[in-house]
């Protein structure tokens, strides 16, 4: 059975600006010995926003006007470094639901898409646009729509990219391949007693 389909995010946006953001600052490798996933939006970006003892450094997620986003706005080659899932599930479980870039790392986008959570790329000066707007007007609703392959702010509509497996995949429900193995595991023992093959 598909999951829900994800044809448009509606939400707050919070710019992040900045190039190269990588996964070490995402989500720093210490942050990487929980056993599970649950925990981790306490580490997003966690050297960015704390100082040695612990106090609020002004990151863009922290400050007052940006509470409740659920939407980055950010530079080119978002989520490059390492290959950890962990960066979007700390992501996703900080409650962020789609990313806007000017690209992203290959690894990453294939990780986040898994999540349901749209990855979409935007021309620069677009981009350059929508962070003005941010900056003017911050946590402005944003929403990202899969279907449409765009971007609507502020009465302002911006186009933009997603790869056409992963678009599918979101709008068909089709975006976690674990639940599509699941999903299909009566078959698969049918298929291994049909071939003599042992079972547990």
């Amino acid at each position: 059975m598909a999951l829900p389909p994800v044809e448009r995010v509606v939400g707050r946006a919070v710019l992040i600006p900045g190039d190269d953001i990588d996964t070490d600052r995402i989500i720093p490798a210490r942050f990487l010995k929980a056993i599970t996933f649950d925990d981790l939006a306490a580490g997003l970006f966690h050297d960015e926003r704390f100082g040695p003892d612990g106090e609020l450094k002004g990151h863009p997620i922290d400050l007052p006007e940006n509470q409740g986003a659920s939407v980055i706005v950010t530079g080119a080659n978002f989520g490059c470094g390492s290959s950890r899932e962990h960066a979007p599930q700390a992501l996703k479980r900080a409650g962020f639901e789609a990313i806007i870039a000017g690209s992203f790392a290959e690894i990453f986008f294939g990780n986040a898409t898994t999540l349901g959570m749209p990855c979409v790329a935007m021309e620069e000066d677009d981009r350059r646009d929508l962070s003005a707007l941010l900056r003017d007007q911050p946590g402005t609703q944003v929403t990202v729509d899969v279907a449409r392959r765009e971007v609507r702010a502020s009465e302002r509509t911006y186009r933009v990219q997603i790869r056409d497996t992963a678009r599918e995949a979101l709008l068909t429900g089709r975006w976690d391949p674990i639940g599509e193995l699941l999903e299909g595991m009566p078959q698969v023992r049918a298929t291994a007693a049909a071939l003599g093959w042992a079972q547990d």
